[in-house]
């Protein structure tokens, strides 16, 4: 099976039913990287350890890359 790369466009309405929720549903936006294939939509639903745990990496990453700003 060849490996894919899938590029990740946008989150669309990640949310949960509450405030307290454990559990959240959303929409990933996604395309194949190099493909002239259209975007694709799938349905994810995410636990709030993971979200936290992701949120924790992006912090640090972004913590230690250049800033992004408009050119």
């Amino acid at each position: 099976m060849p490996d894919t790369e899938w590029e990740l466009l946008t989150v669309r309405g990640l949310a949960g039913t509450d405030e307290r929720a454990s559990e959240f549903v959303g929409t990933f936006v996604i395309h194949r990287k190099g493909s002239a294939e259209p975007v694709e939509s799938i349905t994810v639903r995410v636990k709030r350890s993971v979200l936290e745990e992701v949120a924790t990496t992006l912090r640090r990453l972004l913590a230690r890359s250049t800033p992004f700003g408009p050119r």
